[in-house]
């Protein structure tokens, strides 16, 4: 898989945080949603545009991936969570998802 590195700042379209880009940022570290506007990482050829939910959290040794679910779409994809995720956020949609 080919990764173009995109570096853009952007305005959370699901809470309205200003999210300062690194190049690797594909989802608002506050409330963990994303857009769905990739076919490659960092592309931005998706035409769908679909809001991706954050539905689910993955553990894997110390690293967690999210994936994310496009609410008009239906695709999901995985993201690693970063440092200066909402730790708390990640832990209620494990939580919530190990109860189901």
């Amino acid at each position: 898989m080919s990764f173009i590195k995109t570096t853009e700042n952007f305005i959370c379209e699901k809470c309205g945080v200003e999210v300062e880009g690194n190049g690797y940022t594909n989802h608002c570290p506050e409330c963990l949603w994303s857009k769905h506007v990739d076919v490659l990482p960092g592309d931005r050829a998706e035409l769908c545009g679909g809001m991706m939910e954050p539905v689910r959290v993955e553990k894997k040794g110390k690293e967690y991936t999210i994936i994310h679910k496009c609410t008009k779409c239906g695709v999901e994809k995985p993201n690693k969570a970063k440092k200066e995720d909402n730790f708390d956020l990640i832990i209620q949609i494990s939580a919530e998802n190990y109860s189901k």
